[in-house]
């Protein structure tokens, strides 16, 4: 059987197709939600609008990090760490899915700047990994441990009875937790000063937007 070695502009279709699927797209998880089994909860108009703003949020969220692990994948050096990033992003499909389940399930909708998010993410993500595997490594394990917290400060802010979004954040909150030490052990350095505080303060104002729009 031959085997067709994709060309440059193969790629950049594949990577459009996959830009489509995060901004636009269906996902489908490989995974069940942790929120299938879990009835839905009472809330009034005012716990439902919050609640769908907080997922709106994650939703972009995980449209970022799809954004950023291709774009660290499609510039790393090492083939294996390749590998684990794509294997990362494959993982956070189920989170985007998820977000995305229970944004309609509040009848809401995804971010309207989530190609806006998308792009600066790719173009960070690239960027990162022009900076050698070490650093890139190190921007996931700095991007998962913001993650981790803001996932830790909205299961705090949800309407208390909104067990099935609580489910998805929890879960969410433990595979990000895994995702940075694998990146730890994989040989990612700490991040000197200024690029956390800029990541955050970049993560801050993305969340400000998306919860409204």
């Amino acid at each position: 059987m031959n085997v067709r070695t994709l060309s440059p502009f193969d790629r950049l279709l594949a990577r459009c197709e996959r830009a489509l699927e995060a901004i636009a797209g269906s996902p489908q998880a490989s995974r069940l939600s942790p929120a299938a089994n879990i009835a839905e909860a009472e809330m009034d108009d005012a716990e439902r609008r919050h609640a769908a703003g907080l997922m709106r949020i994650n939703h972009t969220g995980e449209v970022c990090a799809q954004a950023l692990y291709f774009g660290q994948a499609a510039l790393a050096r090492d083939v294996d760490n390749r590998q684990h990033l794509l294997q990362a992003a494959a993982e956070e499909t189920d989170h985007l899915a998820w977000c995305a389940q229970r944004l309609q399930q509040l009848d809401s909708r995804p971010s309207l700047l989530n190609p806006l998010w998308y792009a600066g993410s790719y173009a960070i993500g690239a960027a990162a990994a022009l900076a050698g595997d070490p650093v890139s490594l190190g921007f996931v394990v700095e991007t998962e441990r913001q993650v981790e917290a803001h996932l830790a400060e909205h299961l705090e802010k949800l309407p208390t009875q909104d067990e099935r979004s609580r489910a998805v954040l929890n879960t969410m909150q433990a595979d990000e937790i895994r995702h940075a030490e694998a990146a730890r052990q994989r040989g990612g350095i700490e991040l000197s000063f200024p690029l956390p505080q800029l990541m955050h303060i970049s993560s801050m104002v993305m969340k400000t937007v998306a919860y409204r729009l």
